[in-house]
Parts: structure tokens; sequence; C-alpha cells
């Protein structure tokens, strides 16, 4: 594979080596206890709201710190807080909730998420806690990282003979409805990570990385990219492009792997980590056409040949 090589970097690939090595690693202790701090602080919140108290609830770690795929400029961590005594289902053709014997909820997600902040801000302070869209926001201090806390209900996805698989599901503000499988995508990133002797993870980083470092240098093709896209793309890479000795080489035969694949429109099929949902779908807030422009500008930064 060729691309038009216009390398803004003249550095050597030993340094670039070095430079991805120092980037794989997570952050230090002192930032992982500060990410504790908060989310301890926000189940003690929870945990003292009479509101809350009679509800099976859940408070998780979900995303980048979870995931352990987090780099420094990932400054926030994502909170779940998922309340199970009520689901939304997703069933076969043919079926509904009744087929199965449910029947109707009184307590709303609306409900839920007036509980949550009524429980983060008399914790934390009304100063402390903006309502968003979606989740809440926590503001950092010296004691803790911030924290994006997001309210959910349990989501089934059913089959036909009433067994289902469990995810989240919450609705925004205005509406729009959102479903995750955080339990999934932890599961199958660690299990991809322990088949690439934890190549994975450390090269999620690097990509991450680099393109944080390539939009802060103004390379318009990497601004806007979030982390989580570079997570998947890595997904998708087949398990033995992990097996090179250095990240340098890695990087490079991934990027190569992922632009061919990308043109192709077996990847329409490709998934998020969970594998419970497309990567590639109008509903998504990126393409494949970014995705691909995004590898070449890397291709390009770093200086490979």
């Amino acid at each position: 594979m060729s691309f038009n090589n216009l390398a803004v970097q003249s550095m050597s690939t030993s340094k670039w080596e070095d430079k991805f090595k120092n980037w794989s690693t997570g952050p230090g202790k002192t930032e992982q206890e500060r990410c504790e701090n908060a989310i301890n602080m926000i189940k003690s919140a929870i945990n003292a709201s009479e509101k809350l108290k009679s509800k099976s609830i859940k408070v998780f770690l979900q995303g980048s710190y979870r995931n352990k795929v987090n780099v420094q400029a990932d400054s926030d961590v994502d909170v779940g807080i998922v309340c199970s005594d009520v689901f939304f289902g997703d069933y076969p053709k043919g079926y509904n909730r009744d087929s199965f014997g449910y029947v109707a909820a009184s307590y709303t997600f609306d409900d839920f998420k007036n509980d949550v902040e009524e429980a983060l801000v008399e914790k934390f302070g009304e100063a402390a806690v903006t309502r968003g869209s979606k989740a809440f926001d926590i503001k950092a201090n010296t004691y803790r990282v911030e924290a994006d806390v997001a309210p959910f209900m349990e989501h089934r996805r059913f089959k036909a003979d009433g067994s289902y698989i469990t995810g989240v599901q919450q609705f925004s503000d205005d509406d729009k409805k959102v479903i995750n499988w955080p339990e999934q995508h932890y599961e199958n990133g660690v299990s991809k990570n322990a088949l690439t002797s934890r190549r994975y993870k450390r090269t999620v980083r690097v990509l991450k990385k680099l393109t944080n470092e390539m939009a802060a240098n103004g390379i318009e093709d990497a601004k806007g990219i979030p982390g989580f896209l570079c997570e998947c793309l890595m997904w998708n890479v087949p398990n033995h492009y992990f097996s090179y000795t250095s990240f340098y080489d890695v990087l490079r035969n991934s990027i190569i792997y992922l632009h061919e694949e990308l043109g192709k429109e077996s990847s329409d099929e490709w998934g998020e980590v969970s594998e419970l949902k497309y990567l590639f779908r109008p509903s998504q807030k990126w393409t494949k056409q970014q995705a691909r422009k995004l590898l070449v500008a890397a291709w390009n930064y770093v200086g490979y040949e």
C-alpha cells in the first residue's frame, strides 16, 4: 500500500517506538486513586438517597477507565447508574411485552433520572453538578477526577423462547433512545487483550494518543475523532497483527489492514467491541470515510513507508 506520504514528523523509527511505548502505558497511580475516589463518592451519594434505597441499583464504571484504554486526555471518568427494577425490551418480530407476561412499570426513566440528580446534588452540592442531556457532570477537585454520571435502566434483547441478553438503556432529555452493552464490551476487550499478549489495549492507547497529538498539531482529519472509534477500529484488527515485536510495526500493519478493509462493503458488518452494535451505521457519529482519512493522516504523520 502506498499513501501520499507528506510526513509531518521526521523522527526515526526508534524514537517513534520509544514514544509509542510510553503512550501504551496507562495513567499513573495518583490519577487512578482520584478516579476511585470519584466512584466511591458517587456510590455513597446513591446509597444515601431515601428515594433510591428501595430500588435495585448498581453503580458501575464504564468507558475508557473501566476498559483500561484511558489516556491522559481522558480527563473524566464515566460512571453508570442502572436501575434493574424496570427494563425496556427489544422483542423479536411478532412478539411484545405481553407475549412473555410482563406488565408496564409505574416508575419511569424520568423519575429515576430526577432521583439520581437529587442524590448527586445532596452529596456534591448544586454548584458541582451539571445536568446534561444524557449524563450529569461532577466537577473535579484535588481529591477526585471529573465524572460523567449516566443514569440507565435495564435493557433486554429477547429471543423467541423468552431468553434475553442484558444491556442498559436511557433516554436523553430530548427523548433520544440510547442502548449500550458495557458488560459485553468489557468481557470482549479482556479476552482480546489476553489473546494478543496484552498488546491490544496498549495499541488502542497508542492510536488514541497519536490522534490527540495530531489534532493538537492542527491535523484536520484527526480533529473530533472519538477515542471510542479508535478502540473499535483496533478491535476489528485480527489478533495476529498484534504479534509484531514493536508497537511501530503493530500500528503500521494495522493501518494498512484497516484502510484496505474499510474500502470494502464487508466492513459494513463490523461491530463495536461489544459485537452487539454495528460500528458504521447512519445512527453513529462517525463514518467509514472519516476513519479512512484518519488512518491516512496517521500514516503520513508518523512517516511510514
